[in-house]
């Protein structure tokens, strides 16, 4: 659901980002953020593939390496948000922008406390 989330804001965002009256600034922010939300989609596709190739040996290593991935897409999410900082940004435009990240960070927190409590269940 996060991988899902974060795509569709990315296409959303990109679509945004041709809006005419958009000042530089926004668009250069929008684009960041695509960009930011596509290494998102990227490190949660590549946690969902791993999660399927968990075996009882290779617990530990994988488990480690999505709990990795998952929290570097949170990070790109707060870098997406960090663009939108300040009064400078347009109002309906910050607004927009930060609803929909906002939900696709709190899909992938969630998940990442989900993957959490797996591998707790395992240790």
């Amino acid at each position: 659901m996060s991988e899902y989330s974060a795509r569709s804001t990315s296409t959303m965002m990109g679509k945004l980002s041709h809006i005419r009256g958009m000042r530089p600034r926004e668009i250069g922010a929008m684009q960041d953020c695509v960009e930011e939300l596509s290494d998102s989609v990227d490190q949660l596709s590549r946690s969902m593939k791993e999660m399927n190739e968990i075996k009882g040996s290779n617990f530990g290593m994988i488990m480690s390496d999505v709990q990795t991935w998952v929290s570097a897409a949170m990070t790109d999410e707060d870098t997406c948000m960090e663009g939108f900082a300040g009064k400078v940004m347009n109002g309906k435009v910050k607004t927009a922008v930060r609803e929909k990240i906002v939900n696709v960070a709190h899909l992938t927190s969630n998940a990442l406390a989900l993957i959490n409590s797996y591998a707790a269940l395992h240790n």
